[in-house]
């Protein structure tokens, strides 16, 4: 999971995504509302954020939450599907107001495209079982440990270089790689825990996610730096929805699990 987060720039910062063809003019907060729809962009390949469903319609975190917010500002919703390498390059251009889509906010994406407010978090952490006493990711780092990863996947590059003596078994897939750890066939694994939820959920095993996360990553909505006052109108619209624990209803509902580290809600934007 956590590669497919990095290939679709969930956390990575890929280069391709910060091309910015402008043929068309971004909208400004008043000609969305006098337009009557507000235009989203959802990635389809990050369930549960985005995903087709049996009648191949984008459905998904993202599409719930953006939904509230169109909600909110008295518009209709108007999905857009996004690919990793197009998410900005559509917003700069204004083929959507703004984007979802695990958005991680860090500087480099700033330089060309406006965040809001934080809207979820994401924890790059370790998942294990209640019967394990670790309560840090360093403690991982022994003989006795065998971690589950899936092959390829950017956590295994990560053990190789932070925990050298802890041993790994590749397996193809998610599901897979948790049924091993429910079964006793390793220690741990390393990956963002929070897409975890629907494979845990399958399994009568106690879980237990390590204390001290390896990182936490901020995910907030991406807008065009030209979309005058529809920034300032989300963060008042995303505070409101953390206020009233609405995103972490639709979260629940999604990943089966609370959010690990809630955005929570604050006045100071």
């Amino acid at each position: 999971m956590l590669k497919k987060l990095l290939a679709a720039g969930a956390v990575a910062i890929g280069l391709t995504g910060l091309a910015a063809p402008a043929s068309v003019a971004a909208r400004t907060l008043d000609e969305i509302i006098k337009s009557g729809t507000i235009r989203v962009g959802v990635n389809p390949t990050l369930p549960p954020l985005g995903k087709f469903d049996d009648k191949n319609e984008i459905v998904g975190f993202d599409v719930d939450f953006a939904a509230e917010i169109a909600k909110t500002l008295g518009v209709k919703l108007e999905v857009v599907q996004t690919g990793s390498p197009d998410r900005i390059p559509f917003v700069v251009s204004g083929k959507i107001d703004f984007v979802m889509g695990a958005m991680t906010r860090n500087p480099e994406r700033a330089k060309v495209i406006d965040f809001t407010v934080p809207v979820h978090t994401e924890v790059l952490g370790v998942l294990t079982t209640k019967d394990k006493l670790f309560t840090d990711w360093k403690q991982f780092n022994e003989p006795s440990v065998t971690f589950v990863q899936v092959r390829g996947s950017t956590p295994v590059k990560f053990i190789e270089d932070n925990l050298k003596n802890a041993k790994v078994t590749l397996l193809d897939n998610y599901p897979d790689a948790v049924r091993a750890l429910a079964q006793g066939r390793g220690t741990a694994m390393i990956d963002v825990i929070d897409f975890m939820g629907e494979h845990m959920a399958k399994h009568n095993v106690e879980w237990k996610v390590v204390e001290t996360p390896i990182d936490i990553y901020y995910c907030g909505l991406g807008v065009s730096k030209a979309s005058t006052g529809l920034k300032d109108w989300l963060n008042v619209a995303i505070f409101e929805l953390h206020r009233r624990g609405k995103t972490d209803e639709i979260w629940k509902k999604w990943f089966g699990m609370d959010m690990l580290k809630p955005v929570g809600a604050t006045p100071y934007f």
